[in-house]
């Protein structure tokens, strides 16, 4: 993947810090995803290239891929976009659950 892509991370600050590791969902605003049982719509995001107007894009949270990787190797930083709100997280650990059945 090339670019900047947000990543939704699940895991604790302290497990990050200690292991180098983070775990999450990746996002992204592909359009067939609204269709997709399994990917949680996290609002709208301006897209724009290099020297272009951006366009509002909706993303999503793609709760059927998680994964893990070392945050310090790839140079991970927080995204601009922030965090998400406790409800829409929430709906997001729900759909996870409904996967793997963590709780």
């Amino acid at each position: 993947m090339r670019d900047v892509h947000p990543f939704l991370v699940l895991s604790p600050r302290v497990f990050n810090e200690k292991t180098s590791l983070v775990i999450g969902l990746p996002m992204t605003t592909a359009e067939y995803n609204a269709d997709n049982p399994f990917a949680v719509a996290a609002g709208q995001v301006t897209k724009a290239k290099v020297g272009q107007t951006g366009t509002r894009q909706a993303s999503y949270v793609l709760c059927h891929q998680p994964k893990s990787f070392d945050w310090r190797l790839r140079n991970a930083r927080p995204h601009a976009l922030g965090a998400l709100s406790d409800g829409l997280f929430a709906q997001v650990c729900n759909c996870l659950n409904q996967i793997i059945r963590v709780g």
